[in-house]
């Protein structure tokens, strides 16, 4: 699992991904078998069809805890256009200190727990949070690593929803991330 090297700070760190990468070169987001809190085996894969954003992320993650909010009023109003957010806990407590922090947020979207195993599928996730947004085929369209705007988000998610012709030019959003080291 994940533990803080450095406290969640304004540490400034650089983005991934800029805009929502071409078709041509976006690599297929690698499966994976998570359990949700309610036990259920949950695989990527079967959310192929979605645009979905994917979301590393931790309870003790000041830049996550500032996103979160922002993910579950994308869930809610762009769920029915075929939109998804899939968060993957990094707690090292497990369901202990996950399940009250979702409860108390309201958390309306699936939430799985992560292994370090997933992280590594994924490149080695080092900083939290880190976020893909993967296309209706299950690539990987971007990444952000850090805290990117809400407005980032939903422009990159719509463009994929077909909803804008796409996004032009790059942005440069400020961005926090949380270090982490593996144990």
């Amino acid at each position: 699992m994940l533990a803080c090297l450095m406290a969640c700070s304004s540490e400034r760190a650089t983005t991934t991904g800029s805009p929502v990468k071409r078709v041509q070169d976006r690599k297929l987001a690698p499966d994976f078998t998570l359990k949700d809190m309610d036990g259920r085996a949950v695989h990527l894969s079967d959310y192929r069809g979605k645009v979905v954003l994917l979301n590393f992320w931790a309870t003790w993650c000041g830049p996550c805890k500032i996103e979160i909010p922002w993910f579950m009023e994308l869930e809610q109003r762009l769920k029915g256009q075929g939109f998804a957010v899939l968060g993957i806990a990094m707690d090292e407590e497990g369901w202990q200190a996950v399940k009250p922090f979702l409860a108390e947020l309201k958390v309306n979207y699936r939430t799985l727990l992560g292994n370090e195993s997933v992280t590594q599928l994924y490149g080695g996730v080092d900083s939290l949070p880190t976020s893909f947004i993967i296309d209706r085929e299950g690539r990987i369209a971007s990444i952000h690593v850090g805290l990117v705007s809400k407005s980032r988000y939903e422009n990159e998610i719509q463009a994929l929803l077909g909803q804008k012709a796409g996004l032009n030019g790059s942005s440069r959003d400020g961005v926090v991330a949380a270090t982490v080291r593996r144990n």
